[in-house]
């Protein structure tokens, strides 16, 4: 299999990483600066999973790139779908399945909305990783789980993902075929959202949130609200989800960070939307109350 990274952050880069190291046919996606320090030296990894290394990934812009992919990962931030269908649609043969790896929920069924003719999936991750200098990607901690599946209706055989997913695996990623990428993809929402809204509210790394108090508090509130809109929208969570969401940031790298926190601290384009109030606008239509939720959007909502 050959595959194609759209959008090479955090996420990812962190996904072409892996791949290249284990041998596999991976091209990225990428632009400006970062674009050519990867043409010029490779793609960067400092990896807390696999040590450092320059690694010669073949990288394009949207525009150069006319390759074809039997597995295409978009990597991009949810306010750049818009600016995908095409590369998608040149990249795709018949065969080809998408995974977005996004940290808003529903991208997967957006993005097929866009490009009908190719097959999307959905699916999530779990990691920390980001982009630590032109050409440079930092994964920190040990945490690297990759969760992807077709939703029934797609009629995707089970055995194609399968081959997929032990491909990823023999690559060092941990890799789950969802039975329910529904409920999946809403579960890494509830745990980003918290997460995020927590770091950017009390503007600390994840080892604030690892102990008890306000912060801890903020995080615990902001996930109790999330499951419950879980809930009215039928998701059935296979363990408490506030347990669950504590067992993850207890796992992090304590000096970790969310991307959308690094990137409101730096004053770029951010999730916020996504991750903040339009988990408001879906919990407000379901009459949930969001008083910790309501507390965050105080802060960011004129910022």
């Amino acid at each position: 299999m050959n595959y194609l990274i759209i959008g090479t952050g955090g996420v990812g880069g962190c996904i072409a990483g892996f791949l290249s190291l284990a041998g596999r046919d991976v091209t990225c996606i990428a632009r400006g600066k970062h674009l050519e320090a990867i043409r010029r030296d490779g793609l960067h990894l400092k990896s807390d999973l696999k040590g450092e290394h320059y690694l010669p990934v073949k990288a394009y812009t949207t525009e150069d790139y006319v390759g074809k992919a039997d597995v295409i990962f978009v990597c991009v931030k949810g306010y750049s779908i818009g600016s995908i269908p095409e590369v998608i649609v040149k990249a795709a043969k018949p065969s080809t399945l998408v995974i977005p790896i996004l940290n808003v929920y529903g991208t997967g069924p957006r993005i097929g909305s866009l490009v009908p003719q190719v097959t999307v999936l959905d699916g999530c991750i779990y990691i920390v990783g980001f982009v630590s200098g032109e050409g440079e990607i930092s994964q920190m901690g040990s945490i690297f789980r990759l969760v992807f599946g077709a939703r029934p209706e797609q009629g995707v055989a089970r055995e194609r993902l399968e081959a997929i997913a032990e491909d990823l695996r023999a690559c060092g990623i941990k890799v789950d075929v969802s039975d329910d990428i529904n409920r999946d993809t809403f579960i890494k929402w509830s745990f980003i959202s918290a997460m995020a809204c927590t770091g950017a509210y009390h503007d600390v790394p994840m080892g604030e949130v690892q102990h008890e108090g306000e912060v801890r508090d903020t995080f615990v509130g902001l996930s109790r609200e999330s499951a419950e809109i879980g809930r009215k929208i039928g998701i059935t969570y296979p363990e408490d989800p506030i347990t669950y969401n504590l067992k993850v940031i207890d796992k992090l790298d304590p000096h970790s960070t969310a991307s959308m926190q690094k990137d409101i601290a730096r004053g770029h384009e951010s999730e916020i939307q996504g991750l903040l109030f339009d988990m408001i606008e879906l919990g407000e239509k379901l009459g949930v109350a969001l008083p910790t939720y309501y507390k965050v959007a105080q802060k960011f909502r004129n910022a």
